[in-house]
């Protein structure tokens, strides 16, 4: 089969490389951003490959109708939203790009916990609002701490190597043995909990990952503690999260991801819901807490990581066909 013969289906909007760099070597490209998933269902038939965000989840239904589909591209860290071992055992290769936004990640990790040890966005909030607070903002210095990382990746290895310049103890627990490196030191996780100062997670959303951060994990903690999360916002319980925060076992958090969030990360709640302002009570804690940074699912979301995700994606689909 000619390269011109295979058939790409664009599923989302993304840097214009991707686009302009498959045509060049010669694949067929084609875009559809609106259609629903039953749409789309009706004619992947016709496509060999996908190129997809997380507008909708790729699923059994999904996958028995692509009956020519070669390969799944994600431009994204996760594969969450495919049915992996489905596509998988149908021979469909699926391919992802943590490599091309684990630097972005990794830098907002760094400044918001930074943010976090110096109440920098408490102490703009009140200068602006005419308030001169100093000893209300004395902060806490990140040298002497121990920092621990679950999840030992692309993302994981990214924050650590950006801690180099502190004076800091890495740890880091992954489900994987013989992860450590010169940045970080593997422990095991009751180790992690025995000596960490702050926590931050890097881990995939998976049933082992999901609602992980409970009360009796935080309780697991030696030392109260700051959490840092730019993974998944189902790996948290935001209920207890909360109660964590009020008790001052969590000494503040820095999250750029929310159990709320809908699949495809673009929004919070249903519309119904945001208009008519029903929150939950451990958001509405959260949306309060002078000690908690939220951010818009926008860690791995630079100008960037826009083009490195591209260039990983174009180069994976390429060698499948060298």
């Amino acid at each position: 089969m000619n390269l011109s013969d295979i058939k790409i289906l664009h599923i989302d909007s993304n840097h214009p490389l991707l686009w302009e760099q498959l045509e060049q070597a010669g694949f067929y490209n084609e875009a559809d951003f609106t259609s629903s998933k039953q749409e789309i269902e009706a004619k992947i038939e016709n496509y060999h490959g996908i190129v997809i965000r997380s507008r909708f989840k790729i699923d059994k239904t999904f996958l028995d109708k692509a009956t020519n589909l070669q390969f799944i591209a994600r431009v994204g860290a996760g594969l969450e939203s495919i049915d992996c071992d489905y596509a998988t055992a149908k021979g469909i290769h699926l391919i992802a790009a943590p490599e091309g936004n684990a630097n972005a990640v990794g830098e907002q990790a760094l400044g918001m916990l930074l943010s976090l040890f110096n109440n920098l966005n408490k102490a703009n909030n009140e200068v602006k609002s005419g308030h001169w607070k100093r000893e209300a903002n004395r902060g806490h210095e990140l040298e002497g701490k121990t920092v621990g990382i679950i999840g030992y990746g692309n993302m994981g290895k990214s924050f650590a190597k950006k801690l180099r310049g502190f004076d800091v103890t890495v740890l880091c627990h992954d489900i994987l043995p013989n992860m450590s490196d010169a940045n970080a030191t593997q422990v095991s996780l009751a180790e992690l909990q025995e000596r960490a100062d702050v926590l931050s997670l890097h881990t995939p959303w998976t049933p082992k990952t999901d609602k992980m951060i409970n009360t009796d994990f935080i309780n697991q903690f030696k030392k109260p503690f700051w959490l840092i999360n730019t993974a998944r916002g189902n790996s948290v319980v935001t209920a207890d999260l909360a109660e964590g925060l009020k008790s001052g076992k969590i000494l503040g958090a820095g999250l750029d991801v929310l159990e709320y969030e809908k699949l495809s990360f673009e929004t919070l709640f249903t519309s119904s819901r945001a208009e008519t302002r029903e929150l939950p009570a451990a958001f509405e804690y959260l949306l309060q807490a002078e000690n908690v940074l939220l951010t818009p699912h926008i860690a791995g979301w630079t100008f960037e990581s826009h083009e490195k995700l591209a260039q990983v994606i174009v180069d994976k689909i390429c060698k499948i066909y060298q």
